[in-house]
């Protein structure tokens, strides 16, 4: 099987070879008109003098008005025509003396025309040793039919439509060549710059995803190509790095809760305890079957949402609502470290968004808020009506977020400098799954620190007041 680059060497070649040629012969067709027609008008343009001059004769005999020999200037009109008067029978009445003994031909379906009034013409191949074109014209003399036949040799216009016919040929044939040698040198310079191209994507693996393309140096189709492809294997390089650390992240936080539940099984099977030492030791492995249950759950959750499948059937909710269910819930741990949750509604208007994601996202952010709050402090929930859309902020009154954290609060287990000396519990999942979340349902989490200390996070949620959202889109879409 022929080579792509062969393919349209070939193809480029067959549609010039198609062009070049449709115009060569549509050249030479016209040619051969134009140099016909002006024999033809020649021809006839003679035989209407003719036949001007036998209505001049006023019964005088029927003669070819042809100078005698000497006695006139050559003239060019009448240079190799051959001039023949014939009457309605076809008898010739009288021909011009380059004729000699000979006649033109007056075939019956000529006379036929003739006495129809047509003017004919013809050509006559074989009627002398060159081919000859004739003109027959008919003429009324004094109730008298007669005819004025004028032939001319094609001789020179032969010899005219093979020249142009050879000139075209070789033009057509230097044509091609050029054509078939730049295009074949056009592709090879473009299928090796591809080719190269090939073998370099070929040596990229798994382990060499930070190696790039080499560019050409020119700002072309196949330059364009490189640098798509180049930012391409970018970002598969950072979807890989990000998908290694995230395994080896958590094969980590599922390790320590596994090892601890190890040797808590371990230790209390080393020796016979009463009932409640054996209530206590499984109760501290149900805690820690809990958290890992969660660990588990919230992964299976991100690989979805990477995956790009809805977390579940869309319900419609008002926002407040949702948000003082929320903290209705959230009102027993807050107690317990005596923390006030105020939630404050400036929206004018009903706003509908999907319960399912708001209503995790906000329980993530306000459990978040609960830990890092002070005891005996209060976090603020409020809704807002933005330029943006609809807004719901939680603000707490910690210690707030160091800003050399800021860039990375939403990363997959990335925890603070405060969660990693072990003051607060958790793996460091919760934000990237609400932003996560927040972006597969269009909206997205902002992180700041509120002008009077603690953290504000700000949930954007471009929603329509009062309507529900469009079939098969989220109500924060």
């Amino acid at each position: 099987m022929l080579s792509l680059r062969r393919r349209l060497v070939l193809i480029h070649l067959l549609a010039t070879v198609a062009t070049v040629g449709a115009t060569a012969v549509g050249g030479w067709w016209q040619l051969s008109r134009s140099v016909r027609g002006q024999l033809d008008s020649a021809l006839l343009a003679l035989a209407d003098t003719e036949v001007g001059m036998l209505a001049d004769t006023s019964g005088a005999a029927v003669r070819v008005h042809e100078a005698a020999a000497g006695s006139a200037p050559l003239s060019l009109t009448r240079l190799d025509r051959l001039v023949q008067i014939i009457d309605g029978n076809g008898r010739v009445l009288a021909r011009s003396a380059n004729l000699g003994g000979d006649k033109l031909p007056v075939p019956a379906r000529l006379l036929a025309q003739l006495a129809a009034g047509e003017t004919a013409f013809d050509t006559l191949p074989d009627a002398r040793e060159e081919p000859l074109r004739m003109v027959s014209v008919p003429a009324l003399v004094d109730g008298q039919r007669y005819a004025v036949q004028v032939a001319g040799s094609l001789d020179d216009a032969d010899h005219i439509l093979q020249s142009a016919a050879i000139l075209f040929a070789v033009m057509a044939t230097a044509l091609l060549a050029l054509v078939g040698w730049a295009g074949a040198r056009l592709s090879r310079q473009t299928f090796v710059a591809m080719e190269n191209i090939v073998d370099q994507a070929r040596k990229i693996g798994d382990s060499s995803l930070d190696r790039r393309l080499p560019h050409p140096g020119n700002d072309d189709e196949i330059g364009h190509l490189v640098d798509t492809l180049n930012a391409m294997l970018g970002r598969i390089e950072q979807a890989f790095e990000v998908q290694r650390r995230f395994t080896a992240d958590a094969s980590h936080e599922l390790r320590s809760p596994l090892s601890r539940l190890r040797t808590e099984i371990e230790i209390t099977l080393r020796r016979p305890r009463s009932n409640e030492e054996y209530v206590s030791a499984l109760r501290s492995c149900l805690a820690e079957v809990g958290g890992l249950t969660m660990l588990v759950e919230e992964l299976l959750m991100l690989a979805r949402l990477d995956a790009g499948q809805q977390l579940g059937q869309v319900e419609l909710a008002s926002l407040a609502a949702l948000a003082q269910d929320t903290i209705s819930r959230l009102q027993a741990p807050a107690a317990e470290r005596r923390i006030a949750i105020v939630c404050k509604d400036e929206l004018s208007e009903r706003v509908e968004v999907d319960r399912a994601p708001v209503s995790l996202v906000l329980r993530n952010l306000l459990e978040n808020a609960l830990k890092f709050s002070p005891a005996d402090g209060h976090i603020t929930v409020r809704l807002q009506r933005g330029a943006a859309g609809v807004t719901l902020s939680v603000e707490d009154q910690g210690l707030g977020i160091a800003e050399h954290e800021l860039p990375f609060l939403f990363e997959r287990f990335f925890r603070g400098t405060g969660a990693r000396a072990g003051e607060v519990d958790g793996v460091g999942l919760g934000l990237a799954l609400s932003q996560s979340i927040m972006q597969a349902y269009g909206g997205r989490i902002e992180a700041a620190n509120a002008p009077t200390g603690g953290a504000r996070f700000t949930l954007f949620l471009p929603g329509t007041a009062g309507q529900a959202p469009p079939s098969g889109q989220s109500g924060i879409g």
